[in-house]
């Protein structure tokens, strides 16, 4: 099974840009839709972005379209959120996750492998 691991997360003002990194042990991530999801302080866990397995297809969720990029690297068994344009709305801990199949899920259900999460603040 993969087992997501994320990093890249930390404090930046409103306007700001962080990369989020996922790596991915246990086997390789090459067959897997990958997606990232968030979860804030009393909210739950959110859809961001999703990407399959060759990086052909990509979704997002309508807050982060413009603004955040998801990517691959299956040579680096890595996940990427490149997050531009960050907002204070966009403050959580953001997880990494996995599937096999094609369905670039936008449902936390859809996945079956998580991360521990990575923080992300953007302060205004």
């Amino acid at each position: 099974q993969v087992q997501p691991v994320e990093s890249g997360g930390g404090s930046v003002q409103a306007g700001g840009s962080l990369r989020l990194s996922c790596a991915a042990s246990g086997r390789t991530v090459s067959g897997y839709t990958m997606g990232w999801f968030r979860q804030a302080p009393g909210k739950e866990r959110e859809f961001v972005a999703a990407i399959s397995w060759n990086g052909g297809s990509t979704n997002y969720a309508d807050s982060v379209k413009g603004r955040f990029t998801i990517s691959r690297d299956n040579a680096k068994n890595t996940v990427y959120l490149q997050m531009n344009s960050l907002e204070p709305d966009d403050t959580a801990v953001y997880y990494c996750t996995g599937r096999r199949g094609a369905i670039l899920g936008t449902r936390a259900r859809d996945y079956d492998y998580w991360g521990q999460g990575t923080q992300v603040t953007v302060s205004s």
